[in-house]
């Protein structure tokens, strides 16, 4: 407990330090404001965005986009690599194409889906998807190979069958590694959901407020500001995962003691 308080003091200085930091910078001229505006107009106009209906509309659009890509890359993921990591000619005759696919750069596809699907939620849902998919995937596999040998010998000595085992040992073990590819995934999705809003242009979500505001002859603050709310979104986000992971996995070496 006295570490993790530690961890939050440090990390609240931190912010406190950038924050004077640009705002020093910004108040004494050695930065043009239209580039560079003070801290405290950005964070100011941040706040201010939280009473205008069409920007957490725009909020709301990007986390249903962040919450269908997420999901869907977990209905995808977990199940393939249950199988990948249990069965050895699957996962030997599949390599190839994953370590093809898993490369490409997601933002590189956003012009290609985007042509197909045009520049709505589907578009967005689909990279997504495609991006959470692997750190969901190689977790999984990961984990499998894990398991406690032992008690998975034992379980067939008792004359067990593949799916108990599987149920009984591998998933519960395997657990912990699924939520932390899940939390990191959930980083990647809206990080995704937001450029391609960024690139596509058009439409709503927290990117389209940036990317318009880019666009305004003054939109500097405006850009900071959704920047500033997309951290925020971030932090939330891997907040309560990493709350979720420590109350369901404490024996796990990340979280004992916590």
């Amino acid at each position: 407990m006295k570490g993790r308080r530690e961890q939050l003091l440090l990390g609240a200085l931190g912010v406190v330090l950038a924050f004077g930091a640009c705002e020093a910078v910004s108040r004494a001229g050695l930065v043009r404001r239209s580039y560079l505006p003070p801290a405290s107009e950005v964070l100011a106009r941040a706040v201010e965005l939280a009473g205008d209906a069409a920007f957490l509309d725009g909020i709301g659009a990007t986390l249903r986009a962040w919450a269908l890509g997420l999901g869907l890359a977990c209905a995808i993921a977990v199940p393939v690599g249950l199988v990948l990591g249990s069965v050895p000619v699957v996962d030997a005759a599949v390599r190839a194409i994953i370590e093809f696919l898993r490369p490409l750069p997601s933002v590189a596809l956003i012009p290609l889906v985007s042509l197909l699907l045009g520049s709505g939620t589907e578009t967005k849902v689909v990279l997504v998807t495609y991006a959470s998919v692997w750190p969901i995937l190689f977790n999984t596999v990961y984990g499998l190979g894990e398991t406690d040998p032992l008690a998975k010998d034992t379980l067939r000595a008792f004359g067990f069958g593949r799916l108990a085992v599987l149920l009984r040992v591998e998933l519960p073990g395997t657990a912990p590694f699924i939520a932390a590819g899940i939390r990191i995934s959930a980083a990647v999705a809206l990080i995704l959901a937001v450029a391609t809003e960024i690139l596509s242009g058009f439409g709503e979500g927290l990117g389209i407020f940036i990317a318009q505001a880019g666009l305004a002859t003054d939109g500097t603050r405006d850009v900071l500001a959704g920047v500033v709310w997309a951290g925020v979104l971030g932090l939330v986000i891997n907040g309560v995962l990493v709350w979720g992971e420590r109350r369901l996995f404490p024996w796990t070496p990340g979280w004992r003691g916590g």
